[in-house]
């Protein structure tokens, strides 16, 4: 698929269901958009010891797939670089949503 197609699946389409658009999905001004700096030729293998998430399994544990996250900006501060975060407790913003764009 278009580069332009897979961010309308990946980011726009699910802002739209949940009441965020455009607050999230798109980079626009005043837009509360984390940016993902994606590789989709590196391969990594899922590990729940490489997660970042308060659990020990992993469902695709051991599993082999191809494309990985590089990056991860949140409100403008780097919080994943190379596999490590380094965000912060009390970074996040609760984004109160609105109905399904689609219901409307």
């Amino acid at each position: 698929i278009s580069r332009k197609r897979w961010i309308e699946i990946a980011c726009a389409t699910p802002a739209r269901m949940f009441g965020l658009y455009p607050r999230k999905g798109t980079i626009t001004p005043g837009a509360d958009a984390d940016i993902v700096l994606y590789d989709p030729n590196t391969t990594q293998v899922h590990s729940a010891a490489t997660h970042h998430m308060a659990v020990d399994y992993s469902c695709y544990e051991g599993r082999e797939t191809t494309g990985k996250v590089h990056t991860v900006l949140s409100r403008g501060r780097v919080v994943i670089e190379d596999g490590h975060y380094l965000g912060s407790a009390g970074h996040g913003r609760f984004l109160k949503r609105d109905t399904c764009q689609y219901l409307r």
